[in-house]
């Protein structure tokens, strides 16, 4: 996968790591199933990148945020594997908070245009997942960056945290009660994650 490199940037510090490298060419070639409940790119994800994302989750590879392609493996690594690797588990949040302190590195630095226009989706993501209002209207503006379908899929989200404060097809997973209005809006096909 090509990652950009912008022009006049000093290389040591804009280089990917192998491993990182690695982790975003394993999820571009799964674009097809990104969304998809799949048991085999589940089982596949876990099974190459288990020790890697305990690695980033552990804070072991922070330095990688110094280059596009290795903040985006950050990104993956805490936001999307975690939804993979621990499907329908509590566990699947358990590294937001840190795929969002990544993605403000990022966005920071300008990494967003530096990769390919598919994988700009991943820098927006870790907002899209926050419960909290602030996030989601980051969300909603850098989604717009992006069009459609995008941008209907961050609004959306937004509005489920405008109106509930939070997103209530987690709150199984995450030992919540659910209120009467948040069971009235899944049983009537409300957004399930």
């Amino acid at each position: 996968m090509r990652i950009p490199v912008t022009a006049g940037a000093p290389q040591s510090t804009r280089a990917t790591p192998a491993n990182a490298s690695a982790v975003v060419a394993f999820w571009a070639a799964s674009s097809a199933r990104w969304f998809d409940k799949d048991a085999s790119l589940d089982q596949a994800f876990r099974e190459r990148f288990l020790n890697l994302h305990m690695d980033v989750a552990a804070r072991k590879h922070d330095g990688w945020v110094a280059s596009p392609g290795g903040a985006l493996a950050l990104l993956i690594l805490t936001d999307q594997f975690p939804r993979n690797a621990y499907r329908c588990t509590g566990h699947m949040y358990a590294t937001d908070p840190l795929a969002r302190l990544y993605a403000r590195q990022a966005l920071e630095a300008g990494y967003m245009d530096d990769v390919e226009p598919e994988m700009r989706l991943f820098f927006c993501l870790p907002f899209a997942h926050s419960e909290d209002i602030a996030d989601q209207d980051i969300s909603v503006r850098l989604n717009g960056q992006l069009g459609q379908p995008w941008l209907d899929h961050a609004e959306g989200h937004r509005d489920i945290i405008r109106r509930f404060g939070r997103f209530p097809h987690r709150n199984p997973m995450l030992g919540r009660v659910t209120t009467q209005e948040e069971q009235a809006f899944l049983s009537k096909g409300g957004f399930q994650g």
